[in-house]
């Protein structure tokens, strides 16, 4: 029986995601800075790896924001400013970051879970969202109600369609200048019966058809994201002894043709306290990026080094495995 166990933990032993890699992971130029404006949302939906809830109170401060302006104005480089949450919407920074960004001539991305909008004090945000011309990626796990009002509670499927259709009205998802993604996560599994995200286009056809026909929605790109194991994701398979299980799956299923692709290479996450972290998913488990004398690095320290550029090597985990398994995932979808 020790015999059986022992086995079984060897057979579950996950390789690290360096040594997978067989050499440390480059960062490069840094094009885009994502930003998580705090934890506080109106929504906490079951797969949440930032574990954000209307109990929440964590957000950006106004010191850290003026500095965040000041990275955006200071560096042509970046190109893309990626503002999450929580609901970013309803956090403070969420406006002066936008103006800001827009003003300097970059492309700004707001990550909605939709039903923000119909929050007493944020029915301007749809409209606000059009006049400055900002891309919408907002979270639509499947395109039937059921699942997901699971994931995201009852009556979330509702209030996005009419969200969506709302979006719509204002020219997003039509007009070239009003981008409007949707993002699908799989179902958190109950078994280890393990899949990955469905092959992006196909499953973005299959969203077009059902959400046109049904509600007369459009949009423009759909993202497959895959369940990292964290925050409320990692909550769930602890809970039913899967974490283990999953981690191999994700290691079995490894992909090296996604690497080059990977979001953390090219982008800065900053959280609201102003530390910088390799990608969203290192600022959750906080892990920290550094710069080569091992110092952790924050926002004050970019702008006094003049240079956004200080990160030599990616910081990896096990579940940097989700990042590459199959097609590949990242805040903008399939990597491949």
């Amino acid at each position: 029986m020790v015999q059986q166990l022992e086995r079984s933990q060897q057979t579950l032993k996950i390789t690290p995601f360096a040594k997978k890699l067989g050499s440390p992971l480059g960062k490069q130029t840094i094009s885009t800075l994502q930003i998580n404006l705090g934890k506080r949302c109106n929504l906490a939906c079951s797969h949440c790896h930032v574990e954000a809830s209307p109990k929440r109170t964590e957000e950006l401060s106004s010191e850290i924001c003026q500095q965040l302006i000041a990275i955006i104005q200071k560096f042509p480089q970046i190109k893309v400013v990626d503002l999450t949450g929580g609901a970013p919407e309803m956090l403070y920074g969420f406006k002066p970051l936008v103006e800001a960004s827009r003003k300097m001539g970059k492309e700004v991305i707001v990550r909605s879970n939709l039903t923000i909008y119909f929050e007493m004090g944020f029915g301007d945000i749809p409209t606000y969202c059009a006049q400055h011309q900002l891309r919408v990626v907002a979270s639509l796990p499947c395109y039937l109600e059921d699942n997901v009002d699971k994931m995201r509670g009852n009556g979330v499927y509702e209030k996005s369609i009419k969200a969506l259709q709302w979006l719509n009205s204002l020219g997003y998802g039509k007009d070239a200048n009003l981008v409007l993604d949707l993002v699908y996560n799989p179902p958190l599994p109950t078994s280890d019966k393990f899949s990955l995200p469905p092959a992006q286009e196909p499953l973005e056809q299959n969203y077009k058809k059902f959400l046109k026909e049904h509600f007369d929605i459009e949009f423009n790109h759909l993202l497959t994201i895959t369940n990292l194991p964290i925050g409320r994701s990692k909550f769930h398979l602890d809970k039913h002894q899967l974490h283990q299980k999953y981690l191999t799956f994700l290691e079995s299923n490894f992909n090296p043709d996604t690497v080059n692709n990977l979001m953390c290479r090219n982008e800065l996450s900053i959280d609201y306290l102003g530390n910088v972290y390799d990608c969203d998913f290192n600022q959750m488990e906080n892990i920290p990026a550094e710069n080569q004398s091992s110092h952790k690095l924050t926002v004050a320290d970019l702008l006094r080094a003049d240079n956004l550029d200080l990160i030599q090597q990616v910081k990896t985990a096990d579940y940097c495995y989700g990042c590459t398994a199959g097609s590949g995932s990242s805040c903008g979808g399939a990597l491949i």
